[in-house]
């Protein structure tokens, strides 16, 4: 094969080779017999094959602290861990308690969650950024579980003067046991799946759809928080449509507002806005940003205790927040069975929202997270924190961003928020029991802002991509109006649909070919790709497996203007007729042959004469040629010629024959030489076929990245079908690994040879113009590519 030379620097190039075809690629390019991939023994031997290094690289993937933490460096690290893990650990306390009120617990429980998991992370997690604790989304979706299967009205007890009330602190305990079970259920989830190595998992779960979900969730964390904010006792809703529900009760109660609680709250969310928006304006002179959530929480628990505003206003407040750390205690496994469905729902989406936090730190800062410890460093998190009567844990957004903003390089800073924490569990939490609910109400308000911004992706969506809008606007109304565990499931099986049908409904062109150069691209698209003559030329913009193959088909008689069908049935239809005739002309022709037998009979013995007078050398009457020899006569039976036609009577049962046969070779579609037709007299529907000049179809699979059974068989029937009206039919840009999977599928035969598959398209152009003597235009279309 001569390679031409190449000239960068003129921006051209020319190559010259020749055509290859699939069996003449394997000659040239050295095609091996030989497996790369390792045997199912070796892999198996491999496996339980024990070295110093391999169990040593064993140990650090699976506890990655002990690959970085002896390599510490405390003088470029510590300061920026040292403030990081301050500024975090005093959002870890506000955060904490306002978020356990999300999950329908104690605010101490939440402090708990914010200790705990934190340093399992510490020491399995790869992440360097990501502040794991309670976040607003997951706190909402234990509260959905919590309230359902603990309602109020599983604990109404009956008063001494006959009233009822609800005895919280049973309904409480039996809530922590709700949400601990299903804390760990959730870890054990995810711990599986990460063992397994299907941390891909999350790849189902699409940024819209992950933003869509936040978003809607994010209603829910808002309208859950309403009644704290206007101080009104709500009834439960549980199921689909409760979010609208509680809306249309809230809006029922607005009369029995408590007016002391509602300014709290709103004097507590306008210093909240004010003093953010301040350190959103001067992030980049402030050495800290201001702790004002911690500064508001303070704030108001003094002047709610020295003023005596719950027993005056009877405002609602934290409460009894015990000190101390708790035993740990064994989850309730009878539960399980309960909180199935909700722990998977809660691993997926807690581990997506990680890892998607995690792989952005680590862009930014060039690491890497592996997505499969991840989820077993999420898993034992939750699985040991729910033995520790936390719940359910995420990477929070604000805490993060915070944590990778003040200067933290590593984990200890997660280390040094978790201080934090417990010296407020051990020492300060009893000083927060005169908190007022509101103002951890509107710290969740607050801190929602990210998560509503997130509705500028709608215009966004509008212009880059419609059907991503599509599953991001079904996400959030199945999520609003459907609950967070119907709504997720909704949104992925929408989701996948969307792939689905993209996949089945895919883009079909025609390509044309480029002059000057060896492009084909979609003549619909570009005016200069036009089309070769007598050649169509099909692409598909997916992969042809069993949802598409049938529409693939059908694309493809559109796109080339020929169906298959119709002309397969007009072509057995003159097979028929033609077998009809033909039967016909063979007993009209043995009844002309009896007629001049007993012609010939006759005159043999005398019956007739005929005087030699009146016959004339060669003429010809009724098939038969009279001979004058003297004074007798001799007849015999003649083929009749054009050159006789005009001395004599015409047979016409074997002049129809003469005829039929003359137009049977100028019949077909002109020079293709695999074309071999008997008659196309009436054949109005054989005429379009090839009156369109079509001999060859061209498919170029290069889009192909797989092919399934019924994908084989489309692709043999096209072939079988389209080579019965004597179209040749070729493949172009075929995988190595398609071409495996349609050898192995039993795809190639005497009648499709791998001769048939092609390089390139231009390769298999070539060789169809090669092969009908068109020259001319070969040098048309020669390799001279101009950039």
């Amino acid at each position: 094969m001569d390679k031409g030379e190449r000239d960068c620097s003129s921006g051209e190039y020319f190559v010259q080779r020749e055509v290859l075809d699939e069996l003449r690629l394997d000659e040239v390019a050295q095609k091996g017999t030989w497996s790369t991939k390792p045997t199912l023994g070796e892999r198996v031997k491999e496996s339980l094959r024990c070295s110093v290094p391999r169990l040593r690289h064993s140990v650090l993937s699976w506890v990655p602290v002990l690959g970085w933490l002896p390599g510490y460096s405390i003088r470029e690290n510590a300061i920026g861990d040292l403030i990081s893990g301050l500024s975090v650990g005093i959002m870890h306390l506000p955060q904490g308690m306002a978020y356990a009120l999300l999950a329908s617990l104690r605010p101490v429980f939440g402090l708990y969650t914010s200790l705990y998991p934190v340093l399992v992370y510490f020491i399995f997690g790869t992440s360097r950024h990501n502040s794991i604790g309670t976040f607003a989304v997951i706190s909402i979706m234990i509260g959905s579980v919590t309230e359902r299967l603990a309602p109020d009205s599983n604990f109404i007890v009956n008063g001494t003067n006959g009233t009822e009330s609800v005895n919280i602190d049973a309904r409480d305990a039996f809530r922590v046991q709700i949400a601990c079970s299903l804390t760990v259920l959730a870890g054990i989830f995810q711990f599986l799946l990460g063992v397994v190595r299907f941390g891909f998992v999350v790849t189902y779960l699409s940024e819209p759809l992950v933003r869509g979900y936040t978003t809607g969730s994010a209603c829910h964390v808002c309208v859950s928080q309403l009644k704290y904010l206007f101080g009104v006792k709500l009834s439960r809703f549980t199921g689909p449509l409760s979010l609208i529900y509680t809306l249309v009760e809230i809006c029922r109660l607005l009369p029995q507002t408590k007016v002391p609680e509602l300014v709290v709250s709103l004097v507590a969310l306008a210093v909240l806005i004010v003093v953010k928006e301040i350190n959103t304006c001067y992030r980049q002179k402030l050495p800290l940003p201001i702790p004002i959530e911690l500064i508001v929480i303070v704030a108001a628990t003094i002047i709610t205790h020295f003023c005596g505003l719950t027993s005056k206003y009877s405002i609602d407040v934290v409460g009894e927040i015990p000190s101390g750390l708790k035993a740990p205690r064994a989850p309730d496994t009878t539960l399980f069975s309960e909180v199935i469905g909700d722990a998977f729902a809660v691993a997926i989406v807690s581990y997506a929202i990680t890892i998607s936090l995690g792989k952005t730190f680590a862009l930014k800062h060039g690491y890497n997270v592996d997505s499969n410890q991840e989820l077993v460093a999420l898993g034992l998190s939750n699985t040991v924190g729910g033995f520790f009567q936390c719940y359910s844990v995420t990477s929070s957004l604000s805490r993060s961003l915070v944590q990778e903003s003040t200067g933290g390089k590593t984990q200890v800073a997660g280390v040094i928020s978790s201080i934090i924490v417990l010296i407020t569990v051990l020492k300060i939490g009893a000083l927060f029991e005169d908190l007022p609910k509101a103002v951890l109400s509107t710290i969740v308000f607050v801190n929602l802002k990210g998560m509503f911004k997130q509705f500028m992706d709608v215009p966004m969506l509008w212009k880059t991509n419609k059907v991503d809008l599509l599953v991001w606007l079904v996400t959030l109304i199945s999520t609003i109006l459907l609950n967070l565990d119907l709504g997720l499931a909704v949104s992925i099986g929408f989701s996948m649909l969307t792939f689905i049908f993209r996949t089945q409904l895919p883009r079909y062109s025609i390509l044309g070919h480029v002059p000057g150069t060896d492009l084909y691209l979609e003549t619909d698209t570009y005016k200069e790709a036009k089309e070769i003559p007598g050649i169509k030329i099909f692409r598909s913009s997916t992969t042809i497996y069993y949802t598409n193959a049938e529409m693939y088909l059908e694309a493809l008689q559109e796109k080339s203007g020929i169906e298959i069908g119709k002309l397969l049935t007009a072509k057995k239809t003159r097979d028929a007729e033609l077998k009809r005739k033909q039967e016909k002309e063979k007993k009209k022709a043995k009844k002309e042959a009896k007629k001049q037998n007993k012609a010939v009979s006759h005159l043999s013995n005398g019956t007739f004469s005929l005087k030699e007078s009146e016959m004339n050398e060669g003429q010809v009457f009724a098939g038969l040629r009279v001979q004058g020899q003297g004074n007798g006569a001799t007849l015999s039976p003649t083929e009749t010629s054009t050159n006789s036609l005009s001395k004599g009577q015409v047979n016409w049962a074997y002049q129809h024959d003469t005829t039929m046969l003359d137009s049977d070779s100028d019949t077909g579609c002109q020079g293709d030489d695999s074309i071999n037709q008997v008659s196309h007299h009436g054949d109005e529907e054989k005429g379009r076929a090839c009156g369109s000049g079509t001999h060859s179809i061209i498919l170029d699979i290069s889009t192909t990245s797989f092919v399934d059974t019924v994908a084989v068989n489309t692709l043999k029937n096209v072939f079988r079908d389209f080579g019965a009206i004597d179209l040749d039919i070729y493949l172009a840009g075929c995988q190595a690994c398609v071409v495996e999977q349609l050898e192995i599928a039993g795809f190639f035969s005497e009648s499709i040879r791998k001769s048939r598959l092609f390089v390139t398209v231009h390769d298999a152009v070539l060789h169809i113009l090669k092969k009908r003597g068109q020259t001319d235009f070969i040098l048309d279309v020669s390799c001279n590519t101009q950039m």
